[in-house]
């Protein structure tokens, strides 16, 4: 056996580690106190003391009255079982708690079930595409509860080997997380967080939310060191020892006791740099033969091995087995598990020596034998683990044949727990099986039981006798979409139809149904990452299940053609495929996809003119699709509702409907339809002038969209909002990212013409008016589709104000005429229907009246009177600084005209639409009009506007001829001076004026008429 130095070579004392102990014990207490719940992570590099630092704080607690539950992430032996340390921290808070944790989970049972089994009753739940997402929130509703009355410490260990779906779960625990007497402490080796690794997301993500804390722990100082070895001696080291294992540990405080244990008799510590496996080995090799024996079965078994199960393995007399394991444990080599089931590593380094050092067939035998033991006795493992555990070990024996079927059977169980992206890598291994199995055996494998999870995906049809390689495929491209890899999930689909195509359909087993399955995948994937606008492929998936028999995946085909017709090609033909999608979809009963293609058979509804059935067809849905818990399905109404409600003006309904869909997004984690949601939300907020929400909406609909187009929508939105904040370089920037974000292959009506919008006012604010022209006509020219009046008329507005900025001045250039004629006639062609296209076509009139020299305060009046019962407070103060404009030149009531300066003057502070309130406050100020009180000037007491601008008469000549389009030069000419006191009074007028250029001097006196001589007549 072992000498007391060994068995004693973790510290008894506690070192160090003080600030981080605190910072720990801060938040318990926090947590305690009912202040908020706590969440932290630990990270450091292996045998830094991270599993140290959180024993010491996990007794002290537990000490004070805190219960504790331990969940540690799989190292090896069970590759894609997901949620392992969830799973095992919430069955010791079973133990625990038994009562409270069964009222926590009341009515949820059998949905929490796949995090915790014990908690099943009755059957298993339903897979669905929002699963995931619900599966977290209740998770976290039900720790919210548990930890309602008492304090509760929840200790995940070593992320870095976390699942995915752990990571996705525990960054929803983090971001949702908001009462309860909860403290989160997780822990990850940081040494290992790679440029590439898994982890190294979710780290960055969570080190954005406030709530979140990170400890990083350093190495041991050379004092520190000499306490650790104090400590583990139980006397005070010689300082030639303490200097050596500092030097060559570094401070490692796990290394410093491996030193320790391997120095030779006259206190010599090993080279750690020859052979670190060798120092880890050390330990191993001093214990008796069995032990040894039994040390490389466990270490091949995993993280934690049960002790049937290593009996089982291990062969050996019980007696002899519990001495191997007793000198194990005695050693520091092993310790008992969490749960006191089974055996653990005292360190993962120790396990990776001991496993690497055995040999390649050691390997593959061990694994086998642990695959045969769970074959012959599958009550070893827990339920809940043993598919995945022995997928993972006939995988690792090498035994294809064997590992395929429960490779398989492992997929179909980490799809039913929702956990997709341990789907997805259980699919892979068996596409890589498939080809090194015998064709009698794959032809033995039957379809994938599908639990009624994809009632509409063309996997294996129930007439299939037996599984194929297509299918292994169609179930990835599933998976892979819905854990977020879509790029992966396109590459599949691709691939699929690339076999096909090259076997002329026999791979398909003659069946288009698969065919055209995964055509109508490749066109959401297509669109979703802005490759493409997916109507080529979809056009191929009707045809090949045209004149077939009624199915669900023609069900799918039909209801994508119309929902694509309504966003590219609105019209009657769109709606009455719509209605067509929906007879069908009823005819062959799959209700998801019908609540599906209601949404758009209401969305065309609308357009159509019919507003009220829409809207009421679009909250059906939302409602069926509640009660029937698709909440996705929910979402999607909210996003297509919200935008209905924009489309009629109804924006403040917009907001409190988009309000309520982020609730419900948000509740299930449904980042990208959040997004979706966010996106609709702010542009109903910009209308309404609430800016600063609408910026919050911006951002947060960045940070979480997955899909390119809720990204766009965010970005457009964000443009937007810079032009009419005059920022300029922000509006361009995020002007060319939404572009980017759309993607060039996908020109939809609802994207391409408010880019255009803003494109034109970029380029008319920076003085390119033949750009803004051209992009005008590209535009318009083509016509717009049936729907799309509530992105038309607000480009038609901003063309034609441009057009009226710029009459007379040298800028606007010989293609004005065109561009007002265009303008003109798309108006004429373009339809109302509703107050807000009624009152932007009263705003368009008017500003082509001004454009052509007939500027009419009872035009801008007429406007003003359509919009105050909006809600378009950016509108509404723009058309009253053009009818108090006209009203001046009219020489109108000045007290109306102050008014409405006023107004409008306060709404754009409000705003901060800087170029609007920089045209107010210069009208007003041309006028002798405060801004801030009644105008204090009688009527006989006015002065001609050129007389307010504190210009010399010299400067006035001036400004006349640079209003004219005139040089420096030719300015000099005609007022007899040098052109470069020419150059200076051009100068001091720019300054007097408050404007940057020329051209802007000249607009401003275009558009307070201060020189009519001066300009030529519109042509």
């Amino acid at each position: 056996m072992l000498g007391s130095v060994e068995t004693r070579s973790v510290s008894p004392v506690f070192v160090g580690r003080a600030g981080e102990l605190a910072v720990l014990n801060e938040a318990l207490a926090r947590a305690a106190a009912g202040k908020e719940p706590q969440a932290l992570l630990v990270g450091g590099e292996a045998g830094v003391g991270k599993s140290r630092l959180v024993e010491e704080f996990t007794d002290a607690a537990r000490a004070g009255g805190a219960v504790i539950a331990i969940g540690g992430c799989v190292e090896v032996g069970a590759d894609g079982l997901p949620f392992a340390p969830f799973s095992a921290a919430l069955r010791a808070l079973r133990r625990r708690l038994p009562d409270e944790l069964a009222a926590a989970a009341d009515g949820q049972e059998e949905e929490l079930a796949l995090l915790l089994p014990e908690l099943a009753r009755t059957g298993r739940p339903t897979s669905r595409e929002d699963g995931t997402a619900r599966l977290f929130e209740l998770t976290v509703r039900m720790l919210e509860r548990v930890a309602a009355e008492r304090t509760v410490v929840l200790v995940l260990e070593d992320l870095h080997w976390a699942d995915a779906s752990t990571r996705h779960l525990l960054a929803y625990l983090f971001r949702t997380l908001r009462s309860g007497r909860l403290v989160v402490v997780a822990t990850y080796r940081a040494d290992d967080i790679h440029r590439r690794h898994p982890l190294r997301p979710l780290l960055a993500e969570l080190d954005r939310l406030r709530s979140v804390r990170r400890i990083e722990l350093p190495r041991f100082t050379r004092s520190e060191v000499h306490h650790q070895l104090t400590g583990i001696l139980a006397a005070e080291p010689e300082q030639r020892l303490a200097d050596e294992v500092f030097e060559r540990s570094d401070g490692n405080a796990f290394f410093v006791e491996e030193l320790v244990v391997g120095r030779d008799p006259n206190d010599t510590c090993p080279d750690l740099s020859d052979s670190l496996r060798d120092l880890l080995l050390v330990r191993v090799e001093g214990l008796p033969e069995d032990a040894q024996r039994v040390v490389r079965i466990a270490a091949e078994g995993g993280s934690t091995v049960e002790y049937p199960l290593l009996a089982a393995v291990a062969r050996l007399p019980e007696d002899k087995l519990i001495e191997a394991l007793r000198a194990a444990v005695g050693a520091n080599i092993l310790l008992p598990a969490w749960d006191g089931d089974g055996y653990r590593f005292r360190h993962s380094l120790v396990r990776e020596a001991v496993s690497d050092d055995l040999l390649p067939g050691e390997c593959s035998r061990l694994n086998r034998r642990y695959a045969e033991a769970l074959e012959s006795d599958p009550s070893l493992v827990r339920p809940d683990e043993r598919t995945t555990r022995l997928a993972t070990y006939w995988y690792h024996a090498h035994d294809a044949a064997k590992a395929l079927p429960v490779v398989l059977d492992a997929a179909v169980e980490a799809r039913r727990r929702h956990a997709y992206s341990e789907q997805l890598k259980l699919l892979s291994r068996a596409m890589e099986l498939w080809d090194a199995v015998p064709e009698e055996i794959r032809a033995g494998l039957r379809p994938l039981d599908h639990a009624g999870s994809y009632p509409a995906c063309g996997c294996a049809p129930e007439t299939q006798a037996s599984l194929r390689y297509l299918d292994l495929l169609a179930e990835s491209v599933e998976a892979a979409r819905l854990c977020g890899e879509r790029e992966r999930a396109l590459k599949l689909a691709k691939k699929a139809l690339r076999l096909i195509e090259a076997d002329g359909g026999k791979t398909s087993g003659g069946d288009p149904l698969r065919a055209a399955w995964f055509w109508i995948q490749l066109s959401r994937l297509m669109q979703n990452l802005g490759r493409g606008d997916g109507w080529a492929e979809i056009t191929t998936a009707q045809e090949l299940v045209r004149g077939l028999p009624p199915s669900a995946v023609h069900a799918e085909v039909l209801a994508t053609a119309a929902g694509w017709s309504m966003l590219h090609k609105p019209g009657a033909e769109s709606l009455v495929a719509a209605e067509q999608a929906v007879e069908y979809a009823r005819l062959v009963k799959t209700e998801e996809i019908e609540l599906n293609v209601k949404l758009t058979l209401g969305s065309l509804l609308l357009d159509s003119g019919s507003v009220e059935e829409g809207l009421a067809t679009m909250r059906t849905v939302i409602d069926r699709s509640l009660e029937l818990g698709l909440v996705g399905e929910a979402t999607r109404g909210h996003v297509n509702l919200c935008s209905g409600l924009e489309a009629v003006g109804r924006s403040a309904d917009a907001v409190r409907l988009a309000d309520d869909g982020v609730r419900l997004a948000q509740k299930y984690g449904l980042l990208d339809n959040e997004a979706w949601v966010q996106a609709n939300r702010a542009e109903s907020l910009f209308n309404l002038g609430r800016w600063e929400e609408t910026a919050d909406c911006i951002e947060r609909a960045q940070r979480i969209a997955v899909s390119a187009k809720p990204l766009g929508n965010a970005l457009m939105r964000r443009a937007d909002l810079a032009l009419l904040r005059g920022e300029s370089d922000r509006a361009v920037a995020s002007l060319a990212e939404a572009h980017a974000a759309f993607g060039k292959y996908d020109p939809m009506a609802q994207h391409a013409i408010p880019l255009a919008r803003i494109a034109l006012g970029i380029a008319a604010a920076q003085g390119r008016i033949d750009e803004a022209r051209d992009e005008l006509a590209r535009t318009v020219e083509p016509g717009f589709p049936a729907g799309t009046q509530r992105y038309a008329w607000p480009l038609l507005a901003a063309a034609a104000s441009m057009e009226a900025d710029v009459r007379g001045l040298p800028s606007a250039g010989p293609g004005r005429a065109a561009t007002l004629e265009l303008i003109r006639t798309a108006a004429k062609r373009l339809p109302t229907g509703v107050p807000v296209c009624e009152a932007l076509a009263l705003v368009v009139a008017a500003e082509l009246d001004r454009a052509e020299g007939r500027d009419r305060a009872a035009a801008w009046e007429a406007a003003a009177q359509a919009l105050r019962p909006l809600e378009r407070p950016h509108y509404l103060a723009l058309v009253c600084h053009r009818w108090a404009a006209a009203l001046l030149a009219e020489g109108g009531d000045r007290e109306t005209t102050a008014s409405l300066l006023r107004q409008a003057h306060a709404e754009s502070v409000r705003l901060g639409a800087r170029p609007l309130r920089e045209q107010l406050e210069l009208l007003a100020r041309l006028a002798r009009l405060p801004l801030t009180a009644p105008d204090p000037v009688e009527p006989d007491d006015r002065a001609e506007p050129v007389e307010t601008l504190g210009l010399t008469s010299r400067e006035r000549d001036v400004l006349r001829l640079v209003a004219a389009g005139h040089s420096n030069r030719q300015i000099a000419e005609e007022l007899y001076i040098s052109p470069k006191t020419a150059s200076v009074h051009v100068s001091n007028i720019l300054a007097k004026l408050g404007v940057s250029g020329r051209g802007e001097a000249a607009a401003l006196a275009h558009r307070l008429n201060l020189f009519p001589e001066a300009i030529s007549p519109a042509p």
